[in-house]
């Protein structure tokens, strides 16, 4: 009996966010769709949670996905857009959580190491790797939806599970893996 799964991956911004999705039969995998979600239009930024919330049920509804792995945003000097990448990511785990999908974080290393075997790969050399071994015609001009892709391949190649990261599988997880954030 063959064992199938869609993995969706998600790049959170508050710009572009973008997404991809896998499926995998047995340890095959198989490409389905990888885009993006164009913000810069909206200027307030809690319409650009709404619309990335919204459009992550939207992907979930259509797809059903089994897992969502999430690119999630590494260390910067801006503290200012280090906050809205995590609302935006945010708000990507809880259209998941809202929908009792597991939801597993990977750091951008991680991903790049796990594609290409160089953690300080650039994009141009994940999306060159991902059209590679997924068969994709054409890259696409932005390469966030790559990065998406690259975070549900990722998540396929270490067997779904998050090596020295975080994994969720419920609000209750979530909570007990972050007790010092909960408000007392």
């Amino acid at each position: 009996m063959s064992q199938e799964k869609i993995i969706l991956g998600i790049d959170p911004g508050t710009t572009i966010m973008g997404f991809g999705l896998i499926k995998v039969i047995d340890k095959k995998m198989e490409f389905l769709q990888l885009n993006e979600l164009l913000l810069q239009k909206y200027s307030d930024p809690y319409v650009k949670l709404r619309l990335i919330f919204e459009r992550t049920i939207e992907l979930i509804d259509t797809y059903h996905p089994d897992e969502i792995a999430l690119e999630a945003p590494f260390f910067g000097k801006n503290v200012q857009s280090m906050l809205k990448l995590g609302r935006a990511q945010g708000v990507a785990m809880a259209a998941g959580l809202s929908r009792d999908i597991p939801v597993t974080e990977y750091a951008p290393k991680k991903i790049k190491m796990a594609i290409t075997g160089n953690g300080n790969a650039s994009k141009e050399q994940v999306a060159r790797m991902l059209q590679s071994l997924l068969n994709i015609k054409t890259l696409p001009k932005n390469l966030d939806s790559t990065d998406g892709l690259a975070a549900a391949v990722c998540h396929h190649f270490n067997g779904g599970k998050q090596v020295g990261g975080k994994s969720y599988g419920s609000w209750a997880s979530f909570v007990s893996q972050n007790a010092d954030r909960v408000k007392k």
